[in-house]
């Protein structure tokens, strides 16, 4: 049939035109790879090292998920954040959410102990934002309301404008008790994006794909690790609308 004179179809030829959704035209997901298994072993696999247009962004385990003292996590910690660097060129970024934590009644600095061994590995900081976890304001009970956020690098420097708050009010939705928030995450992946032009985001701790979906949703491949195999395979479909981020 042809179309009238105002240029819209009318008739049969209409038909099928309805089935077209927003989905059915919008771009692909980017590239999502999920890996099982130790990150400790993955990350010190030259091949896996200075990956080029690769940037990071992580949350290193809590010390109760390791089921470590207080002094071996310290170690831990000393040995894996150079790791974790080392899976980026010089001038590219590993953003760290690390949230304190208090033990024996004193309050455990992992921002400190972060920055202590990327410096020790022949980082520093690049910024160095908060989180709030609860409402500004609040007052709470054992575990501090914040988390940082920090970004290091061995090259790389801040523009002066780095398009993140120093506080971040919403962090957004936690897909697990344990996750960042989405819009926290937007945060740390746009910055990588926009001013360091990474084309994958790397998150060798990625529980439930927090930092993965938030990579896809921002149209940037991701790359994850995580050892629960249940978790690893919420990674791989785990999904945020871009009205989260």
């Amino acid at each position: 049939m042809k179309p009238r004179q105002d240029g819209v179809l009318s008739g049969p030829s209409r038909q099928g035109l309805s089935e077209v959704t927003p989905e059915a035209v919008a771009p692909p997901r980017p590239p999502r790879a999920v890996i099982c298994g130790d990150a400790l072993p993955w990350m010190r696999d030259p091949a896996n090292q200075r990956l080029p247009g690769a940037a990071v962004v992580t949350s290193l385990p809590d010390l109760s998920e390791l089921r470590l003292p207080l002094d071996r996590y310290e170690q831990w910690l000393a040995e894996v954040v150079p790791l974790v660097l080392s899976l980026t060129a010089d001038d590219s970024v590993c953003m760290f959410f690390q949230s304190d934590v208090r033990v024996a009644n004193l309050q455990v600095d992992k921002g400190a102990l972060v920055v202590g061994a990327a410096r020790a590995a022949g980082a520093r900081v690049v910024f160095h934002k908060i989180v709030c976890r609860v409402p500004a304001g609040t007052l709470t009970m054992g575990r501090p309301g914040f988390t940082h956020l920090l970004c290091l690098s061995r090259a790389a420097v801040a523009p002066n404008n780095t398009g993140i708050p120093d506080v971040i009010i919403n962090p957004g939705r936690q897909p697990w008790v344990r996750s960042m928030g989405v819009r926290a995450c937007a945060h740390a992946v746009q910055f990588a994006r926009d001013h360091l032009a990474a084309k994958l985001i790397i998150d060798p701790f990625c529980g439930v794909g927090t930092v993965l979906a938030v990579a896809n949703a921002l149209h940037i491949s991701a790359l994850g690790i995580e050892r629960s195999t249940t978790r690893s395979r919420q990674a791989q479909t785990l999904t945020v609308r871009s009205d989260e981020l």
